[in-house]
């Protein structure tokens, strides 16, 4: 089974990096991630990552 999810990261209190870190923590592994935005111009950044897990 396949899951994706779009991770961001706006600031240090704003993102759901946590929601992939359980993902992770519950077995999930990381088939791909592909940058949606977030060159470095300091505003926030979004990826899609897609999982593979049972």
């Amino acid at each position: 089974m396949q899951k994706a999810i779009v991770v961001y990261y706006i600031t240090d209190k704003k993102n759901n990096l946590s929601d992939l870190n359980q993902l992770l923590q519950e077995g999930w592994k990381v088939v791909s991630q592909s940058a949606m935005s977030g060159t470095g111009g300091g505003g926030p950044v979004y990826s899609l990552v897609i999982l593979e897990g049972n």
